[in-house]
């Protein structure tokens, strides 16, 4: 248990010296005498107050630091040069793969510099394609993003949600497609959940959570999430219920309907486990139950399709790597689940599934890098799928009787490239590859394997321009996520080719907690096993260094979200190992959380402050609670959105603040604090150069790069 230590009022600010940056102060930040009894261990939270990001001196102090990280990137003059090459890179055409409905094909575009991908429609073959959603003209600075459609099955209807200044609220609309025009159905606090609509187009299911309180919208917690159906044409006052579990506040329902419209499919998650349970319920008899067939979080079952009653999975259950299943739910019982093996776990670890062309298309992962295979319903090997090289395919949608699919392929030197798949031949062909304004035969990619503390081999991708010295010298960044079975593997970026045609190297860790070797390899860096991801980042920064790569003092380490904890658990327990950190939007103080909107949902990887081992564990490597004073940490460039209601900005004040109060020494600690954003989703296109800009200035100052190399940047 917790119990809270803490005096009716705030006490007035320690009395210390305050740190000097680049002839700036860092404002001083007021500490309260907020503790609390953690199992026995009292742990005192003095910026406590800071969690309150709708009070006046919050925002005061989001002002104060945001004028002193620009006092000290305004005199960067590299900047400038660094803009405009981010411009001139971003500005290419970029087209999403298609998709049909009905006799419509739908597909996303963007110009070039547009804050927003723009969504097209084909009304029908040989038609002109025209502008179906806009998000950039619904506000002026490309604030308001569609964060997800739904077509109806015979493509005349689209929901389609909008995201505002980045928030993971949603509020959903219907438009008529072929009219243009918007209907006048409206659906309010959905939270991680798409549309799904029934086959004859009169409604869709969705999950959402109960109306919070007007101070609760942006970091209250989510608990209870419930799956409704609306029906066209109704007020969603009288949406209907079709599943909630009021005993469960901690799950997730996600509905969604079978391809030939007979079942309600309903994935039940608990936090950001890959653990699920599968419900369903038969449509064609309305006073059917929601029938419980995988009714326990042993393993994933991730539903691919069906064909009458046998139900298609891919699941890691008995299998680490995966394999795919038969389901017969017409023989399953409650005691009994009637299962068929079609394609059995492989050395590589599968990743996905789609039904197309009554094929399965799998796609694995080896050492992080795409394998595609097409399997008959049986489970018979067909052909391989060539792909262009060695990095990231994906895509292989459709419906089941479509004999064309279509891919993308990427790579760290490959922009993102769609191709179209013949089926009935195994051909592909280009379908659109943009042109970007670089040369990728200047660029090398390697993967490397290093060993960890441990002795376990962690993949690497190293990407540099041709011709590289490896002295020690180069200025490298580091990056990695480690968390969630999430995997990386190889993909463009026009942010990253600026930073390597500065003439810095680009290493990506593929570390435990991610999905690259399956649900052990994630199970391997949660919970009381964290400490593995850090270590695997550790080693991949110290290989990097004894292979004459880079050095500490020309070594930069980066990553978001669970990636910002694992630089803030990297710099705090490794300071001199580091030139220069980059957390964005991190999750930092580690007992803390999971009181913040869906933080909760998290403690399926991390545990949680509330059982004592678990605490133990995240006591030991909270990056908030394990900065020491005194200490020189690395040059630290925190990064948030101001409108972050997945991790709270909280995460990241309270550790800027802490890391200003405790480092000692000349390299600057700032935190850069984004308006109008969240956590990174839909952010436009200008607010993502200005922020990469800000970032590259930030390495090219405290890695002391050229200005030669900056302003050879004019010249390409």
């Amino acid at each position: 248990m917790k119990r809270s230590h803490e005096s009716g009022s705030m006490r007035a600010p320690s009395r210390r010296r305050s740190a000097k940056v680049q002839g700036s102060t860092y404002p001083v930040t007021r500490r309260c005498d907020q503790s609390d009894d953690y199992h026995g261990t009292i742990v005192a939270d003095p910026y406590r107050w800071l969690e309150d990001d709708m009070s006046a001196e919050t925002a005061l102090w989001v002002q104060a630091q945001n004028a002193v990280t620009q006092q000290f990137l305004a005199p960067i003059t590299e900047r400038s040069a660094i803009t405009a090459h981010l411009t001139k890179l971003w500005n290419y055409e970029k087209f999403g793969s298609p998709f049909k409905y009905g006799d419509r094909t739908f597909f996303y575009k963007n110009t070039g510099l547009q804050n927003q991908y723009v969504l097209y429609v084909i009304d029908a073959p040989g038609s002109e394609p025209r502008v179906l959603m806009d998000p950039n003209t619904l506000s002026a600075d490309g604030t308001v993003s569609l964060s997800g459609i739904s077509i109806s099955e015979d493509g005349k209807l689209m929901a389609y949600g909008l995201s505002e200044s980045g928030s993971d609220w949603n509020e959903w609309y219907v438009r008529d497609i072929g009219e243009g025009k918007d209907l006048e159905d409206r659906i309010k606090w959905v939270k991680f959940s798409s549309a799904r609509w029934l086959k004859d187009s009169s409604g869709f299911f969705y999950s959402r959570f109960d109306e919070p309180k007007a101070d609760d919208v942006l970091k209250g917690s989510n608990f209870f999430q419930k799956l409704y159906f609306h029906k066209l044409g109704t007020p969603q006052a009288e949406d209907v219920l079709v599943y909630d579990r009021p005993d469960e506040k901690l799950w997730g329902f996600g509905g969604f309907v079978t391809e030939d419209g007979r079942y309600l499919c309903v994935s039940v998650s608990f936090g950001t486990s890959p653990k699920n349970r599968f419900f369903y319920k038969d449509l064609t008899k309305p006073d059917s139950p929601v029938v419980r067939l995988i009714d326990n979080f042993d393993a994933s079952y991730g539903f691919i399709g069906n064909e009458g009653t046998k139900f298609w999975f891919l699941t890691d259950k008995n299998a680490p790597l995966r394999r795919v299943v038969a389901i017969d739910i017409a023989a399953s019982a409650d005691d009994h689940v009637s299962e068929v093996e079609l394609i059995a776990e492989a050395k590589e670890t599968l990743e996905d599934v789609s039904l197309v062309g009554n094929r399965f298309f799998v796609s694995y992962l080896k050492d992080a890098q795409s394998l595609i295979r097409e399997y008959t319903l049986e489970g018979a090997h067909i052909r391989d799928v060539k792909l262009p090289g060695i990095g990231s395919a994906g895509g292989f949608g459709g419906k089941r009787e479509d004999m064309e699919t279509y891919f993308s392929f990427t790579s760290y030197s490959v922009p993102s490239t769609i191709y179209r798949y013949d089926i009935a031949t195994g051909e592909s062909a280009v379908h659109f590859q943009p042109k970007v304004a670089f040369d990728p035969s200047k660029f090398v990619t390697k993967q490397v394997f290093y060993k960890s503390k441990d002795g376990t081999p962690v993949p690497m991708f190293i990407t540099y321009r041709k011709g590289l010295k490896r002295n020690g010298k180069n200025a490298t960044y580091l990056y990695g996520y480690g968390g969630f079975g999430i995997s990386l593997g190889p993909s463009f970026s026009v942010n990253i080719l600026t930073w390597m045609e500065m003439g810095g190297v680009f290493a990506e860790a593929c570390l435990r907690g991610g999905g690259e070797y399956g649900e052990a390899w994630h199970e391997a860096g949660t919970k009381l096993k964290k400490q593995n991801v850090f270590d695997d980042f550790i080693a991949a920064a110290e290989w990097l260094i004894e292979n004459k790569y880079t050095s500490s003092k020309k070594l930069a380490i980066a990553g978001g979200s669970n990636g910002g904890l694992l630089v803030g658990a990297c710099m705090a327990q490794r300071p001199e190992l580091f030139a220069a950190a980059v957390p964005a939007v991190g999750v930092l103080d580690m007992l803390r959380f999971h009181k913040f909107t869906i933080g909760h949902a998290w403690t399926s990887d991390y545990g949680s402050s509330d059982n004592a081992d678990e605490f133990a564990a995240l006591y030991a490597y909270s990056p908030l609670h394990n900065l020491k004073e005194g200490v020189a940490y690395p040059a630290t460039l925190v990064m948030t959105g101001d409108h972050d209601d997945r991790v709270v900005p909280a995460h990241s004040f309270k550790f800027a603040a802490e890391l200003q109060r405790t480092h000692k020494g000349a390299n600057p600690v700032l935190i850069r604090i984004e308006q109008k954003a969240g956590h990174g989703a839909g952010k436009p296109t200008a607010k993502v150069i200005e922020e990469s800009a800000d970032k590259w200035g930030f390495l090219t100052k405290v890695l002391g790069i050229p200005a030669r190399k900056i302003n050879a940047l004019k010249a390409r």
